[in-house]
């Protein structure tokens, strides 16, 4: 079979060898794959997969499962969706079948390798972690990023108002357009947000640079969720603040978290979220595909940081994408 591999700050479609399905895992033929930007990171060497997973890259994908293995509850021929810790742009993967979803109903496999890691995620984030309750206010940096997009989307399903910060106009209008009550672009000021929170959960992929923003916009017992660097890992931290708003700092990841964990929280996402797919007050804001031989191009893009929504690459052009 044949993977994405990242080399030397590229990508290359290389020959792989075909992994083994053992007890508990599901061989899946993967139609499209998600683009994410840790996939960024990996192919310049600066974020390598957790020890034992796979070498390649992505980290969530569609397709059809085509193996079962011993005590696997699925079955050959379903259409499904999956989280990995690396290695889903691949002609196949093997994943313990507890980190495997069903395509929601009306969703084509395409849409479905868009959904794992970004829902997941702001799920993980903003109601396991800061334990988000109905009525609380939401600020999401990078509101237009693919999480971002999911974020928006479940804050609203479950009774949240949510505010942005984003990168031009035109994506602020997007998240709006996706349910934010409204939001800053970060290149005019920052200092706007001040007179829309205070907030009680931030949801931050950037960091340091937005830390003292971040203290100063927060409610009291307010949660700072950080999930990236993306402005750096230092700035001085004024306790005071901390102490005096009684605030919670949490840093978290998702690709290293172990495969009990990750079964639970897909557990409860199929339970809480799924759902909504299939009621239409969820969607998977898929903005472009490439086939997966310009997959250095869909990379380039995503890094460009113009993309509102996901992209998606596409391995397998036989696989129906159609929906059910």
């Amino acid at each position: 079979m044949k993977a994405l591999q990242g080399v030397d700050g590229h990508v290359a479609w290389v020959e792989a060898e075909r992994p083994a399905c053992d007890a508990g895992q599901v061989r899946i033929r993967v139609a499209a794959a998600g683009l994410n930007r840790a996939d960024l990171l990996q192919m310049k060497g600066l974020y390598p997969p957790p020890p034992g997973a796979s070498p390649y890259m992505g980290l969530e994908c569609a397709g059809v499962i085509e193996e079962v293995g011993a005590g696997a509850d699925w079955r050959v021929g379903d259409r499904v969706c999956a989280l990995l810790a690396s290695g889903a742009m691949a002609e196949e993967v093997v994943v313990d079948a507890r980190h495997v979803l069903p395509v929601p109903e009306g969703l084509s496999l395409h849409e479905a390798a868009a959904l794992p890691e970004v829902y997941a995620t702001a799920w993980l984030n903003i109601f396991q972690l800061a334990g988000l309750k109905p009525g609380e206010k939401v600020l999401v940096h990078a509101g237009a990023s693919g999480v971002g997009s999911a974020a928006i989307q479940l804050c609203k399903a479950f009774g949240s108002p949510v505010w942005v910060s984003v990168g031009s106009p035109e994506r602020l209008a997007y998240c709006e357009a996706l349910g934010a009550a409204g939001g800053v672009v970060r290149n005019e000021t920052l200092d706007a947000l001040k007179g829309l929170g205070p907030f009680d959960v931030i949801l931050d992929p950037v960091g340091a640079s937005y830390g003292p923003l971040n203290l100063d916009v927060l409610a009291r017992d307010g949660r700072w969720v950080i999930i990236g660097l993306m402005g750096g890992r230092k700035f001085e931290l004024d306790l005071a603040l901390v102490l005096g708003k009684r605030l919670q700092i949490i840093g978290s990841t998702l690709r290293n978290r172990d495969d009990g964990f990750k079964a639970e929280l897909l557990r409860e996402l199929q339970q809480q979220v799924w759902p909504l797919f299939s009621e239409g007050r969820l969607s998977p804001q898929l903005v472009r595909t490439y086939p997966i031989e310009d997959a250095q191009q869909a990379l380039d893009e995503l890094a460009g940081n113009q993309v509102a929504g996901k992209l998606v690459v596409i391995i397998e052009r036989n696989t129906l994408s159609t929906t059910c």
